[in-house]
């Protein structure tokens, strides 16, 4: 199971908000690239960028930096955030992203999903499946689809999509621990691989998210605030 720091970004910086809410800012650092280059050299094999301002607003004004992040570094990386068109995904595959993360455009426009899987491969295109209280959500947590996660990735996994990204949204960024059962239905109910994301405040649940065979874990906070070190994190892949 890999560790993957997490890199959202807001109006070019590096911050870590609770339950994704503007304005809740835990972290708010200067300097992206510096984060990057430090997960970097701490060991990381995968960088998670998220464009906060694309996710909330539809505005990506993100762009230049995660560019530079992905052409500075000799680094996989999986970017989401705003990507809402063909075009949008197509733009950032180019500059060298391994994976885009689909999140509300698949749900909206399931076809994009097997589209861009078709002419890119599905190995670099992941849907997120943002759920809380059972319920898929879109537009940045802000609407509910009637969908279960399980539901989706099934949908999504036969449209070609070649990973889910699965945020747990009840416990994302409250710094309180995981549930990892979520993430362990979906697990078992998909053969492509799942990436768990949300709530991660100890090495303990670094384990339980272990346990349930998911393929990654997407850490932030908890790295941000000094619940523990990326060294010690790695250690546990």
């Amino acid at each position: 199971m890999k560790i993957i720091p997490a890199i959202d970004l807001k109006n070019k910086k590096c911050v870590s908000l609770v339950q994704g809410i503007p304005g809740t800012e835990r972290v708010s650092l200067d300097d992206p690239l510096g984060i990057a280059a430090r997960w970097v050299n701490e060991g990381a094999s995968v960088l998670h960028l998220i464009d906060l301002d694309g996710a909330i607003d539809g505005h990506r004004l993100n762009s230049a930096m995660i560019e530079s992040i992905v052409k500075d570094f000799n680094i996989e990386t999986q970017v989401g955030g705003g990507i809402r068109s063909k075009e949008d995904a197509a733009a950032l595959l180019d500059i060298g992203v391994d994976r885009v993360i689909l999140g509300t455009a698949a749900i909206n426009n399931p076809h994009l999903v097997e589209e861009l899987a078709c002419e890119f491969g599905g190995e670099r295109i992941m849907v997120a499946l943002d759920s809380r209280d059972g319920r898929v959500t879109t537009h940045g947590w802000t609407k509910y689809s009637t969908s279960t996660a399980v539901e989706l990735g099934k949908k999504f996994e036969g449209s070609g999509a070649g990973s889910i990204l699965f945020t747990d949204i009840n416990t994302e960024g409250l710094l309180r621990g995981v549930n990892p059962k979520p993430t362990e239905e979906l697990v078992r109910a998909l053969k492509i691989p799942v990436i768990a994301s949300g709530g991660i405040t100890t090495l303990s649940d670094i384990e339980a998210i272990k346990r349930t065979g998911a393929s990654g874990v997407v850490v932030g906070a908890a790295l941000y605030v000094g619940k523990f070190t990326l060294h010690q994190a790695l250690r546990l892949e």
